[in-house]
């Protein structure tokens, strides 16, 4: 994979002063540079009980990302997934510990392990008082006797970071962090590996599988399973967890994205946690967002920590930190009336034998078309016509026995309120628009093919497509001025239609506007293709 950066050699000295100089002046680093790299606070007077914490980089936004008031006091940064040196961590304790003391908190990792722990030693031989926790919060290996720390340690960053900057000494704080590292649990999945920059690529995990249970640095999970969806993917995560969890306690979760993972994908997650085994546990939850990182990984990790009061009161507590996402209620989803003149108002249902059929046909040819056009539109387009179009015909399907199949003039209008509601993107809109206008056309009594041609100069007055601007217009147009001749002689002139699209080297209307003359030349508008092909399946 190529990635934005420089020279590998220089990559975690230059994404720190990247962190530091868009920090607003809140952070500056130790220097010391390429072999120090330690982010400290810049309003810190050392009159307060210090947060030190940690670790190899490509887990941004952590570490430095939680430097800040009411959250860790610095960060030292070790190369990509590589522990820092013991003369970094010494700098780091050393430039933030006064009277009342710091805190080193270390996930759970030999190299961590000891390099902090050797820094802490040294720190006090200087007569600093310092004390260690270390984070072990991931449950996938339950018979592992030294569990790794993974994201769960940003409940302890919050919650000791809180107490912290409200003045609570080093034992309290101490035993607050060694009583929130006692209840969290973490665990992990992912679709696939990292890419450690200037290294090659892992590619251990197989098309249809996701790797339950892997760690922050891309080390392997406990096992690689099958993959078919979200909700299975969040159930085969919980059952883990679930095992760790008191039935009759309410938790926090955190929802942290590895990296890779769109914020759609991680919305979705969000609503498959809240309907899971333990969605009713859940009190509370911190993102989705990209907090603990593996690089790109596209995956996820899902900890919950039993939060008592005081707990839940320290991470609700504001920090400017915007790696931070903050704390919310996990709440069900309210659902508020339409406003008046947006509810639809429903024709009466009928049926009718041949319509119905006629329908269900069309409908039909679009699912089947649905692979063939993605294909076609990911040429031109961003490769979805065949699954707006055939999502749109199973809605259509669906809601069959709701439509008025006997009265074609009122039919036309709810299949056209039903596309508004069912079909996304400015296809669904266009299409709506030509079966309203139709079925107003053929309320006023006109033909079936005079109501289809006024559906479609709606279409196009309000679309601004025209014949030759590459669009479905260029074969439905040619369609319904040969309709009167039967769908033989329209299915024909659909066909010329769309192939002639293949020549036109400017699209003037869609996403395929944007695109250059040679990523066009040789390739049928994908809008105007579902067209022809439904014209000629009904054809035949």
């Amino acid at each position: 994979m190529t990635h934005f950066i420089n020279r590998k050699e220089d990559i975690v000295a230059e994404a720190v002063d990247g962190v530091i100089a868009t920090s607003g002046g809140r952070l500056a680093r130790l220097d010391g540079y390429p072999h120090i790299r330690v982010v400290v606070r810049t309003d810190w007077d050392k009159s307060k009980v210090a947060l030190v914490s940690g670790g190899g980089s490509g887990h941004e936004p952590a570490h430095a990302g939680f430097v800040g008031e009411g959250m860790l006091t610095a960060a030292v940064c070790g190369d990509v997934f590589a522990s820092p040196s013991v003369d970094a961590v010494l700098a780091g304790i050393l430039a933030v510990t006064g009277p009342a003391g710091c805190l080193l908190i270390v996930k759970n990792y030999t190299g961590d392990r000891l390099n902090f722990g050797l820094a802490a030693e040294r720190a006090r031989a200087f007569g600093l008082n310092v004390n260690m926790v270390i984070v072990d919060d991931d449950v996938a290996l339950p018979d592992l006797p030294q569990a790794r720390g993974v994201a769960g340690t940003l409940f302890v960053h919050k919650v000791a970071g809180a107490l912290a900057e409200n003045g609570a000494d080093l034992d309290a704080v101490t035993t607050a962090a060694e009583r929130v590292i006692a209840g969290t649990s973490s665990i992990g999945m992912s679709l696939d590996t990292c890419t450690v920059p200037g290294a090659p690529k892992e590619d251990r995990i197989p098309s249809g599988k996701a790797e339950l249970g892997l760690g922050i640095h891309g080390e392997a999970g406990i096992d690689q399973v099958e993959y078919s969806d979200a909700k299975t993917a969040i159930a085969m995560m919980v059952e883990k967890l679930g095992a760790k969890m008191d039935p009759d306690q309410r938790y926090v979760a955190l929802l942290n994205n590895l990296g890779g993972a769109s914020v759609l994908e991680m919305s979705i997650l969000a609503h498959e946690l809240k309907h899971s085994s333990i969605g009713q546990q859940i009190s509370h939850i911190v993102g989705p967002a990209a907090m603990m990182t593996s690089l790109e990984m596209r995956g996820f990790s899902i900890s919950v920590y039993p939060a008592p009061t005081e707990d839940l009161m320290a991470l609700q507590t504001k920090t400017h930190l915007s790696a931070w996402p903050g704390v919310n209620a996990l709440v069900d989803v309210p659902v508020l009336e339409l406003p008046d003149g947006l509810k639809p108002i429903k024709p009466l249902a009928s049926d009718h034998a041949e319509t119905r059929s006629f329908l269900t046909r069309c409908c039909e040819i679009l699912i089947a078309a649905e692979a063939d056009l993605n294909a076609l539109d990911a040429k031109s387009g961003d490769g979805d016509t065949g699954s707006t179009l055939a999502g749109a015909a199973r809605a259509l399907i669906a809601a069959m026995d709701k439509l008025p199949l006997a009265d074609h003039t009122q039919l036309y209008r709810a299949i056209g309120q039903e596309l508004s509601q069912t079909m996304g993107g400015s296809s669904g809109v266009l299409l709506a628009i030509f079966f309203a206008a139709a079925g107003d056309a053929a309320s006023s009594g006109e033909t079936m093919q005079k109501a289809l041609h006024v559906g479609l100069k709606r279409m196009q007055d309000i679309g601004g497509a025209q014949p030759g601007d590459r669009t479905m217009i260029d074969a439905l147009k040619p369609a319904l001025d040969k309709l009167e001749g039967g769908l033989p002689d329209a299915a024909v002139a659909a066909r010329a239609g769309a192939d002639k699209t293949a020549t036109m080297l400017r699209a003037r209307a869609g996403r395929a506007s944007y695109i250059n003359a040679e990523q066009l030349r040789g390739h049928v508008d994908p809008g105007a293709e579902a067209v022809a092909r439904l014209f000629e399946r009904l054809a035949s």
